[in-house]
C-alpha cells in the first residue's frame, strides 16, 4: 500500500506543494484523496530534497490542506492498450468517453514512450495515398514521415484533417491500416464534427480517437498527444499495423506547455514559451517512423494554426526544424473558394522523391510534378504582372501561363472535402492542365511521357 502524506503545504492554481516525502520520483503519478472521499490525479513535476511539486490533472477547487491526503503510486502515467481500442473515443487521460465498455488492457505502457534509436530506423519510402491531389501529386506523403500542416485561424484545417483521416490508405496491399486521431483544446462542436465525420463514413472502425476539449485542464492537453502516440506505437510495433497519427492543434498544446511553465515560474523563452519547447516537441514528433525488423510504421501529420499567420512564430518555426516538410494553407486561396486551400509553392515534402515513380505511383510522376510546379510559379508571376501593368503588357505565352494558373487552382488544387482521388486521377488532371501549354514548353518532361500522356 503506498504511503500517505498529509503534508500539503500550499495549492496555487494547478500546482500543489507536498513536504517531507521520501522515495518519490520525477514524473511519478499521485492521487489526492479529499475529506469527502473524492480522488483526483496528479503527477510530480519537481523534487527538491523532501519537497515534491505536483501538478493536478483536475481542478484544485475544494482541496483542504489539513484534511486531504496524497499517495504516490510508484509509476508514471500509463495507458492500457489492446486491439479493442479501434473504433473507440477516449479523453486526454485515456478514459473511454463514448459510452462503450471499459477497455480490458492487454498491457499497460508508459505514455512517454521510448525514443527510437536512429540506427534502428528504416528509411521512409512507401507512398501513402491521401486522396488529396495537392498532397499526393506535389507534396507526397511517405510511410514513416512527419509532415505537418501549417494553417491559420479560420482556415478549414479541421475539414482537411478529417478528409485525410477518412481517405488515407496504403495502395496495392492488404496490410492493416489504422488512424490515431488526437484533438487538443478543441471546442465541443469541433469534437462532434470529427466523431460524426468518422462514423458516417465507417472510418471510425479503423480509428482510435483521443479528444481533449478547450474547457479541460491544460495538463490533460499535454498528455493527450502522448496517449495517442502510445496507442499508435502499440498498434504499429506490437500489432504490425501501418498507423497514421493526426495531431490537431499543436498550437493549443504549446499554449498549455506555456501555461504550466508560467505556473512553475520558469524563465520564459521566445514569446513566453518555455526554452525547452523544441526538445518537448521533438519528444512527440520523433516517435514517428519505421523500425528495422518490425512490420508496422507510424506516419504523422501534426496540424498547427500559426498565430497571426506568422511562419516565423516559435511553434511553426521549431516544428519545421524537426519534421520533413510542411503543407501550408493559404488565406488568399480560401477567399477564392479553393478547397482545400493548399498553397503548393511554399509547401514541401522533403521525402516525396522517395515515395514516387515506377512501382510506387507511376513513372511520369516526378517529371509532371516538376513541370506543374514550374508552370504554376510562372503563371502566378504572369497574373501579378497583369494586375500591375494590365493585360496588354503580357506576351501571348504569359497569358497562356496565367490561364494555366487559374485552372490549376480550380481543377487540381480544389476538389472539395468529400472527393477521394486516386493517384492516377491526380496525374490525369495534371496532364490535362499541362496540355494547355504547347509541347515546346514542357522542358522538364521526357519525350516518351509527352508522347504517351499529352492530350492533343
Amino acid at each position: 500500500m503506498p504511503k500517505e502524506y498529509r503534508t500539503i503545504e500550499e495549492v496555487a492554481g494547478p500546482l500543489m506543494l507536498v513536504r517531507d516525502v521520501t522515495d518519490v520520483n520525477y514524473n511519478e503519478l499521485g492521487e489526492i484523496e479529499l475529506a469527502s472521499g473524492e480522488k483526483r490525479r496528479c503527477k510530480v513535476l519537481e523534487i527538491d530534497g523532501g519537497n515534491a511539486l505536483v501538478q493536478l490533472f483536475e481542478s484544485s477547487t475544494g482541496i483542504n490542506l489539513s484534511n486531504s491526503k496524497v499517495r504516490f503510486l510508484g509509476r508514471s502515467m500509463e495507458l492500457g492498450v489492446s486491439d479493442d481500442m479501434l473504433g473507440r473515443v477516449f479523453d486526454g487521460l485515456g478514459r473511454a468517453i463514448d459510452d462503450g465498455p471499459e477497455i480490458l488492457p492487454e498491457k499497460r505502457l508508459d505514455i512517454n514512450g521510448l525514443p527510437m534509436n536512429p540506427a534502428a530506423r528504416n528509411y521512409p519510402q512507401e507512398f501513402i495515398q491521401t486522396g488529396v491531389s495537392a498532397i499526393d501529386g506535389l507534396n507526397t506523403l511517405v510511410r514513416g514521415q512527419k509532415l505537418p500542416i501549417f494553417s491559420a485561424s479560420g482556415l478549414p484545417h479541421a475539414q482537411l484533417a478529417a478528409q485525410i483521416a477518412r481517405q488515407a490508405q496504403v495502395r496495392g496491399t492488404s496490410e492493416p491500416f489504422a488512424v490515431v486521431f488526437a484533438a487538443m483544446g478543441i471546442t465541443f462542436e469541433e469534437s462532434e464534427y470529427f466523431v460524426n465525420s468518422f462514423k458516417e463514413t465507417g472510418a471510425i472502425d479503423r480509428t482510435v480517437m483521443f479528444v481533449n476539449l478547450a474547457n479541460d485542464p491544460a495538463v490533460e492537453r499535454i498528455s493527450t498527444p502522448r496517449m495517442a502516440l502510445t496507442a499508435a506505437e502499440y498498434l504499429a510495433f506490437d500489432k504490425g499495423m501501418h498507423v497514421l497519427v493526426i495531431l490537431t492543434d499543436i498550437t493549443n498544446y504549446a499554449d498549455a506547455l506555456r501555461e504550466v511553465s508560467a505556473a512553475r515560474k520558469e524563465v520564459p523563452g521566445r514569446r513566453g514559451y518555455p526554452g525547452y519547447m523544441y526538445t518537448d516537441l521533438a519528444t512527440l514528433y520523433e516517435r514517428a517512423g519505421r523500425q528495422k525488423g518490425k512490420a508496422g510504421s507510424i506516419t504523422m501529420i501534426p496540424i498547427l494554426t500559426m498565430p497571426e499567420d506568422d511562419k516565423t512564430h516559435p511553434i511553426p518555426d521549431l516544428t519545421g526544424y524537426i519534421t520533413e516538410g510542411q503543407i501550408i494553407l493559404s488565406r488568399d486561396l480560401y477567399r477564392k473558394n479553393i478547397a482545400p486551400p493548399i498553397d503548393v509553392l511554399p509547401s514541401l515534402s522533403r521525402l516525396k522523391d522517395k515515395g514516387i515513380g515506377e512501382g510506387k505511383t507511376r513513372a511520369d510522376h516526378a517529371n509532371t510534378m516538376n513541370q506543374l510546379f514550374a508552370a504554376y510559379a510562372r503563371g502566378k508571376d504572369a497574373r501579378e504582372l497583369m494586375v500591375i501593368l494590365g493585360e496588354a503588357a503580357l506576351t501571348d505565352m504569359d497569358k497562356i501561363y496565367a490561364k494555366f494558373a487559374d485552372r490549376f487552382e480550380e481543377e487540381y488544387v480544389s476538389q472539395g472535402y468529400d472527393k477521394n482521388r486516386t493517384i492516377e486521377e491526380t496525374l490525369e488532371i495534371g496532364w490535362k492542365l499541362l496540355s494547355i501549354l504547347p509541347k515546346s514548353e514542357l522542358k522538364r518532361i521526357k519525350d516518351e511521357f509527352i508522347e504517351k500522356y499529352y492530350v492533343e
